[in-house]
């Protein structure tokens, strides 16, 4: 290479991810050693020779596309896009080939596999960035971006904090013996109770002071009689926010922590009563007693103040959708009881439950309403004027509170949406045998339901009944695939092809269709297929990798892809709250950096590679 194009080789490649992290004298070592190669339209870079040094190619001018072995389009990439790292391990199969081609007129620069490996010895943090799996890469990213610094007590886990003590006792024991079990034994103020290997009460030590010594009751009969039955409990995984919101909400100090249904320990306020503050669990105080539409409303510039300063605290993204959730819960519930007390006690059972994101636990600033009503197969026509009007009170009370009305009707507000349980069976029966546009569209949203307030049995009938259909007509998954793969992540993000056409959003990224929302239906459909009961987007992947449907790596993979792109929505969510606008999901790809792009490309092959995966898994036969 003449010596008069390195200044200008260095300035370019000093602009790039991770090049822009090394010190000038590397930077220089490094750009003596480049090559430079120009292909015409058409011709393609054999990246799997055995008889020439591999190298690391970055696209200088022109544009490249990169196809698997099958013909399957991997990326396209642009100017200062780099290729060819994941063939410098030598660990890389076959079957992770890929080869390359020029799309214009391209050149290139090529840094050798030697030139990298002195680098690396000198600067091993660049290594990771080379790493040949994906995963490890977007890990690398998301340390950087998501640092996992301890923010407080609050988004801790429940399984970090709790006691292991606390006593486990039967139904049927002696108020006596119970009680000795818990002073003398194990020295706890709590007891978990147990029938046929199920968990149906608690009792604490002031309960045995109100209901017992208070009372006048022998201690000689059986703990059951005087328990609390069918008790709050918490699982391990579970943030402290979300226990602390538990024990407000329902007035209680003592939560079991039970996994698998074994009680694994216990968390009591006592354990919340430290030098600890998070500002959403006051909002969530604030909310529980508030008195009318018109204060909740209020709340609304706080609950924005959370997310931001979520975001600023380089708080990992599912942990900002768990609290953002609670937050939402909450105003649910109050808007709920406030309309009880309007109008008078309901006239029958009913379950209000939330869909989509709602119900993932996935909400964020652009969050809208997805609900419904469930009401009991008594419920009259008379009943269903008392429900509608509960929902239009609910529904326009969470949109005064800026959760803005479903554009697409899905609310209890709509008579379709506020049924009986019987009703709400024969849709999903329905829905599952006959996925045609319509049909898919309503599943869609109510794939995921969960119960906030009211009967919480009615979901499960429901869910029940979701998967008794999906097993008696398999080819619903099929459908399930085929319309979830009909939008392609954009492989080509620079190419104007991927890029919204026309309207005020031209010329941008959207990041929720091209990317959060192909993640989600995959989730739904690997959930689906192994029965989850869990309606998060972490959690179904879990469960699919769990019973052997989904890999370790792929797993890995597309959680990971997931929770970078969460990152990066927040963050530009976030700018534009901080600039006074309205956030969006459209991303002007002329904002991104070298560091997005690459690690954006990373996570739409992720995506893609699983939308396949998917098809030959579950699509038709």
């Amino acid at each position: 290479m003449p010596q008069s194009l390195l200044p200008n080789i260095m300035t370019f490649i000093s602009q790039i991810d991770p090049f822009d992290k090394i010190d000038k004298a590397e930077l220089r070592e490094l750009c003596a050693h480049v090559k430079i190669s120009y292909l015409g339209k058409g011709e393609k870079v054999d990246l799997d020779e055995d008889d020439k040094e591999k190298s690391l190619y970055i696209v200088r001018t022109g544009s490249m596309e990169q196809r698997k072995t099958d013909g399957v389009l991997r990326a396209r990439l642009g100017p200062e896009d780099l290729f060819g790292f994941t063939f410098l391990n030598s660990d890389v199969n076959d079957n992770e080939g890929y080869y390359a081609t020029a799309i214009e007129n391209t050149l290139l620069y090529l840094i050798p596999h030697s030139a990298l490996q002195t680098l690396f010895k000198h600067s091993p943090h660049v290594a990771e960035h080379f790493a040949s799996q994906a995963q490890v890469r977007l890990k690398s990213a998301l340390d950087v971006v998501w640092s996992n610094k301890e923010k407080g007590l609050f988004l801790r886990r429940v399984g970090d904090i709790a006691t292991g003590r606390i006593a486990i006792v039967t139904a049927d024991m002696s108020i006596r013996k119970v009680a000795h079990e818990m002073r003398n034994v194990l020295r706890t103020s709590c007891a978990v109770i147990y029938k046929d290997n199920n968990i149906v009460g608690l009792i604490t030590d002031r309960d045995m002071t109100k209901r017992v010594i208070a009372d006048g009751v022998s201690v000689d009969q059986p703990i059951e009689d005087v328990m609390t039955a069918s008790p709050h409990i918490i699982k391990p995984d579970d943030l402290v926010l979300h226990a602390a919101s538990l024990m407000m909400q329902y007035n209680i100090r003592n939560l079991p922590v039970v996994k698998d249904n074994k009680v694994i320990g216990l968390l009591t306020t006592t354990h919340l009563v430290q030098n600890h503050r998070m500002q959403a669990i006051f909002l969530i105080d604030k909310i529980k007693y508030a008195g009318s539409t018109s204060v909740l409303a209020s709340f609304t510039p706080e609950r924005q103040a959370i997310f931001e300063a979520l975001v600023e605290g380089k708080v990992a993204p599912e942990t900002i959708g768990k609290v953002m959730t609670m937050i939402m819960d909450a105003y649910n519930r109050r808007l709920i009881q406030i309309a009880i007390d309007k109008l008078g006690p309901p006239p029958c059972e009913f379950s209000w439950i939330v869909a989509g994101s709602h119900a993932r636990n996935e909400v964020h600033m652009l969050s809208d309403q997805d609900n419904a009503i469930v009401l009991a197969d008594s419920a009259t026509d008379n009943d269903k004027i008392y429900f509608k009007h509960l929902a239009n009170l609910v529904t326009h009370g969470l949109d005064r509170c800026h959760y803005s009305l479903c554009s697409g009707n899905y609310m209890a507000s709509t008579p379709k949406w506020c049924q009986t349980v019987s009703i709400w069976k024969a849709y999903y029966k329905k829905w599952v045998a006959n996925p045609e546009y319509e049909c898919l569209l309503n599943i869609s949203v109510f794939l995921e339901i969960r119960t906030i307030y009211g009967n919480a049995d009615y979901e499960t009938e429901l869910r029940n009944e979701l998967h008794s259909n999906i097993k008696n007509n398999r080819e619903f998954l099929s459908s399930l695939v085929k319309d979830a793969v009909n939008t392609n992540p954009p492989l080509g993000i620079f190419n104007k092809l991927v890029l919204e056409k026309s309207g005020e959003n031209k010329k941008t990224l959207d990041v929720k269709k091209y990317a959060i929302n192909l993640i989600i239906d995959l989730a739904r459909i690997y959930g689906l297929a192994v029965e989850c009961d869990l309606s998060a987007t972490d959690e179904r992947f879990k469960a699919a990798n769990e019973k052997g449907v989904l890999s370790d790596d792929s797993f890995k993979n597309i959680l990971g892809a997931y929770k970078f792109i969460l990152s990066f929505r927040f963050n530009h969510q976030l700018v534009a709250l901080k600039q006074g606008e309205e956030p969006n999901n459209n991303i002007n790809p002329d904002h991104f950096g070298s560091f997005e792009r690459k690690h954006l490309k990373d996570a739409f092959r992720i995506i893609a590679d699983l939308q396949e995966a998917a098809k030959v898994r579950f699509g038709s036969r």
